[in-house]
């Protein structure tokens, strides 16, 4: 056998123990700097509040709405007053085109005009008629009791000239009936004429009338003041749903914005099914909006509901709805804010707390892991309460450092 052979075989194995030496060393390097940054947290003992936390949105429990005017036709919209911004009572947040409305003023008021100058016609033809009528009825008396008069002579003159005055009496007096029947005939159809006119003359001042109302309801006035918000239009249907905003065409009487009364803001929250025996109207909560992180405000739970009810989400889901009444609102806060709502369901005096990133599982019960001078040793601990950033645990001291990464 060559006596290089061995040498060979003593410098590979070598070679590879090395190899397998700076392995080892580079893992067990790489575990004690990650041993050493791990991130941890002191586990704190004070007062533990048991929460429900739900999210939701902020909605005014009393606001005004504005619609638009009913009984008008042709409404598009040519100028809003900024949304979101303050109004007062009285000032005109929005106007509508009034072109049409002024056209058909025009209209009708030529309409009135004439109808007013044919009932002025109908009215002096009248008074002609009924003076001609009464000189008739005046001329027909004087010849009856002219001939009354004739035929009073007729014991004084011949028999022949006697009975001719008794005829032509006779005819004068029904002369004058006919003509009394004439004149009667002649004031009752004048007067269903004046009737007719005057109806007609009435029915164009109210068409008038109407229409200037629909021109001064063009434009609407706040009913009081605050910040005005728009409401969706749905007529481009239910996916393509924008506010308001110059140009749309509107119908009758639909609501167009709200004025809310921002003294009565309530965080209106979606409440899971497991969480919904566990709170109650009264629990104390705090209300966090999206838009103010830093700031929370206190409240107290007003209403929920007996049933749940469906969103509008997709996909469409179920929740039982709870509303929270801030007890002191924010003068920046507006209704359709973002936030979460945390109800107080009880309160823990003297509980040891520690981040739920910090809780783990190992063989099959909580544990925490504490950081101790050369690594970290796992201890088992009792969980009393839990919340979705906090859990309150029994079984280590207040003050430890707990890791927030499992070691292993």
């Amino acid at each position: 056998m060559s006596p290089k052979r061995p040498r060979f075989w003593i410098g590979l194995v070598a070679t590879l123990a090395a190899i397998a030496g700076s392995v080892a060393g580079v893992r067990q390097l790489r575990r004690v700097q990650a041993a050493t940054n791990l991130h941890t947290a002191p586990a704190r003992r004070g007062e533990f509040l048991v929460l429900v936390r739900c999210r939701g949105e902020l909605v005014a429990n009393r606001s005004v709405q504005i619609s638009a005017p009913v009984n008008v036709p042709n409404l598009q919209i040519v100028w809003l007053a900024p949304s979101g911004s303050q109004v007062k009572e009285g000032e005109i947040v929005i106007r509508f085109d009034p072109s049409s409305a002024r056209q058909q003023l025009t209209e009708k008021q030529a309409a009135l005009e004439q109808a007013k100058a044919t009932l002025d016609q109908a009215v002096a033809q009248a008074r002609i008629t009924a003076e001609q009528d009464k000189r008739d009825l005046a001329q027909a008396r004087y010849q009856v009791e002219r001939a009354r008069l004739e035929a009073s002579k007729a014991e004084i003159v011949s028999a022949i000239q006697g009975e001719e005055s008794r005829i032509e009496l006779s005819l004068a007096e029904e002369k004058l009936r006919v003509q009394e029947a004439t004149a009667e005939l002649h004031r009752a159809s004048d007067a269903a004429k004046l009737a007719s006119l005057t109806r007609q003359c009435e029915k164009a001042q109210s068409e008038v009338d109407i229409t200037r109302g629909r021109l001064e309801r063009m434009e609407l006035k706040a009913p009081g003041s605050g910040i005005i918000i728009y409401m969706a239009n749905y007529s481009q249907g239910w996916m393509n749903a924008r506010p308001f905003k110059v140009g749309d065409n509107v119908w009758p009487g639909s609501a167009l914005a709200e004025i809310p009364d921002l003294t009565t803001l309530e965080m209106k929250g979606k409440v899971e099914e497991i969480d919904r025996g566990r709170i109650a109207a009264g629990n104390e909560a705090r209300v966090y909006v999206d838009a103010f992180p830093e700031k929370p405000f206190p409240s107290e739970v007003t209403l929920i509901s007996p049933l749940t009810e469906l969103t509008y989400d997709w996909p469409p889901m179920r929740y039982f709805r709870a509303q929270a009444r801030m007890k002191q609102p924010d003068e920046r806060l507006r209704p359709g804010m973002n936030g979460r709502l945390d109800v107080i369901v009880s309160r823990l005096p003297g509980a040891i707390s520690i981040p739920a990133k910090a809780l783990f599982t190992r063989q099959g019960k909580p544990v925490v892991y504490v950081a101790e001078p050369g690594g970290y040793r796992p201890v088992e601990v009792e969980v009393v309460a839990r919340n979705p950033d906090e859990v309150a645990v029994r079984g280590v001291a207040a003050g430890a450092s707990v890791t927030l990464v499992e070691p292993t």
